[in-house]
C-alpha cells in the first residue's frame, strides 16, 4: 500500500508543479525589453509600454489638499502608515513633553476626491499611564476631534488658495 500512495503523490506533485509553471509562463512579457526614463514609473519600475501613456500615469485616488494639509497638520506626530491611494493616515503614539503621562494617536480617513468638509473624518484615541507604568485606554474630548478636522480643513483651503494665486 505504501507503493501506491507513493505513486499518487508523485502524481498529485506533477500536476500542482505544472499549474505552477503555467502560471508563471502566463506573466512572461515576451522577452527583454530595454526600458527609457520614459516608460519608468513609480521608484523607476515599468509601467509598461502602450500608446497613451497619460492613461497609466498613477494617480492619487483623494483629494490632494486634504491629503497635503492631513500630512501638514499632522507633521509633529511619527507617522505609521500613509497610503494616497486610499486616503488613510496614521499616526504612531506622540507623547507631549509637557505631559509625560499621556499619549495620543491619530487616524485620519479621507472620504472623497473633493475638498469637502464631509470629506474628512478623524479619529483621535489616548492612552494614559496608570500607577504600574503601562498604558491604558482613556477618552478623548469630542471636541479634539473636531479640531483637528478644522485645522486640516483649514489648512487645505490655504493650500488650494495658494495654489490659485500662484
Amino acid at each position: 500500500m505504501p507503493f501506491v500512495r507513493g505513486v499518487w503523490m508523485r502524481g498529485v506533485s506533477a500536476g500542482i508543479m505544472a499549474v505552477c509553471l503555467t502560471g508563471l509562463a502566463a506573466c512572461s512579457s515576451g522577452g527583454p525589453k530595454a526600458l527609457d526614463s520614459q516608460d519608468r514609473g513609480f521608484l523607476g519600475f515599468g509601467r509598461g509600454g502602450g500608446a497613451d501613456k497619460s492613461a497609466q500615469a498613477p494617480a492619487i485616488g483623494v483629494n490632494g489638499y486634504l491629503w497635503r494639509a492631513t500630512l501638514d497638520t499632522l507633521a509633529f506626530m511619527p507617522l505609521a502608515s500613509a497610503d494616497p491611494y486610499g486616503g488613510v493616515v496614521i499616526t504612531d503614539w506622540y507623547v507631549n513633553p509637557e505631559k509625560p503621562d499621556e499619549r495620543f494617536k491619530c487616524t485620519v480617513y479621507i472620504l472623497d476626491s473633493r475638498l469637502r468638509a464631509d470629506g474628512l473624518n478623524v479619529a483621535v484615541f489616548k492612552q494614559v499611564r496608570d500607577a504600574s507604568g503601562g498604558w491604558v485606554d482613556s477618552e478623548t474630548a469630542s471636541q479634539t476631534e473636531t479640531d483637528m478636522e478644522n485645522a486640516i480643513l483649514t489648512r487645505a483651503r490655504q493650500l488650494r488658495l495658494s495654489n490659485i494665486k500662484g
